[in-house]
């Protein structure tokens, strides 16, 4: 299992491509397709699956373009889908983007449990809502993909459409920090961490 990080997205976001066995997930598209086609054209990979860890437009801005090049599967939590198919909603305009978004509907609608099969691994699904309804973390074998919902001694902003302190702050403390210490986080801004660290020096949870 390989891991690829594009960290120079929309408002500094990480796109993420994981790969096992020439087949690749792309975590996240905030970043330019062209740098992704190229990680995928040179290490020879075929994207299976497009999958977004929540709707706001930093993580979805490139995915109906990844689509068209890829016919990889676009996958989102079955609650995110109206924040991700709505401009008002998922920030694309609010911020005033005049890159057209190329909307695809959602291909595969995840459930909190679902587990995608990627070469001889799979991706296990963590319903993590709080940031927004339907957001979440994808886990596979010893890396966490946390979207905007855990960052490096932060938190996700919950002053969103969708958002709640409440649920976010239970989505961390019952979701995260249960899973082993040893567990690299990969977060959606900024730099990894690990479960053990955040769950002993995050001050926000």
């Amino acid at each position: 299992m390989e891991l690829v990080i594009l960290s120079n997205g929309v408002f500094a976001s990480n796109t993420y491509i994981v790969e096992n066995r020439k087949e690749c997930a792309i975590i996240d598209c905030g970043n330019r397709p062209r740098d992704v086609m190229a990680v995928l054209e040179k290490k020879g990979l075929k994207a299976k699956y497009i999958i977004l860890t929540h709707g706001h437009v930093d993580h979805i801005l490139y995915a109906g373009e990844l689509k068209k090049e890829t016919g990889a599967q676009i996958c989102i939590h079955s609650d995110e889908e109206d924040l991700y198919m709505d401009p008002m909603k998922n920030g694309y305009d609010m911020f005033g983007f005049d890159i057209d978004l190329a909307h695809y509907p959602p291909d595969r609608l995840l459930k909190d449990g679902d587990r995608l099969p990627l070469g001889e691994t799979e991706l296990v699904i963590i319903h993590t809502p709080g940031h927004s309804p339907g957001g979440i973390s994808v886990l596979c074998g010893n890396m966490l993909f946390t979207g905007d919902t855990l960052f490096q001694l932060s938190v996700g902003r919950t002053d969103l459409y969708g958002g709640s302190v409440k649920s976010l702050a239970e989505s961390i403390k019952n979701r995260l920090f249960t899973l082993d210490g040893e567990i690299t986080v990969y977060p959606g801004h900024g730099p990894l961490t690990t479960i053990a660290f955040e769950r002993e020096n995050n001050p926000y949870v």
